[in-house]
């Protein structure tokens, strides 16, 4: 599936997050890249500062690997870009890859970008139209703004939703008899 994205994004994609239907689990994975200027790493692209950012030192496409140590249910991907301040480090053109491991990645969206400054949620579904259920995520820069050569990605968020179980007791059997009633609460 492929969609297009251009000019200033939604800056308010944490609304779920504030009322709590969903939450960032990119701290529960082991995050690589496929290059780096020093500096430039995994830190700057999980901080949340704005001002820091991953920065490739290769050849394309640049890569993001996410792996979590559990099948995990994923939302969304989240990147914050800037093409203000970036220009021809900007990505154009992303693939989201998911799968196992890194031998049966299976490309589930391509983002391409004109011009982007915020926030841009990437929804991650299945056939079924529910969210993805994936040991990794791979993220590849496959072109970059004016044929950039490296790229600056500021952030990347992975969100989970949030499973609420209703134990009101509402939904609790009442029965008749004093043998079934006395085993049908617990302490």
């Amino acid at each position: 599936m492929s969609i297009k994205v251009s000019g200033t994004q939604n800056n308010n994609i944490f609304k779920d997050e504030k009322e709590g239907k969903l939450r960032e689990v990119g701290n529960q994975a082991a995050w690589s890249l496929s290059s780096c200027k020093p500096g430039f790493g995994v830190e700057q692209l999980r901080d949340d500062a704005y001002d820091t950012y991953w920065q490739s030192d290769g050849p394309q496409p640049h890569l993001a690997n996410i792996q979590f140590r559990r099948k995990t249910t994923i939302y969304d991907i989240c990147f914050f870009a800037n093409y203000k301040a970036d220009e021809s480090y900007t990505p154009n053109k992303i693939s989201i890859r998911v799968g196992s491991h890194f031998n049966d990645l299976i490309e589930v969206e391509l983002l391409e970008m004109t011009e982007p400054v915020g926030w841009i949620s990437v929804p991650l579904k299945d056939s079924n139209d529910k969210p993805i259920r994936t040991f990794m995520i791979q993220v590849a820069i496959l072109s970059n703004h004016q044929n950039g050569r490296d790229t600056h990605v500021r952030r990347i968020k992975v969100r989970s939703p949030t499973h609420t179980t209703d134990l009101s007791t509402s939904r609790v059997q009442t029965y008749s008899s004093p043998e079934l009633q006395m085993y049908s609460v617990l302490r």
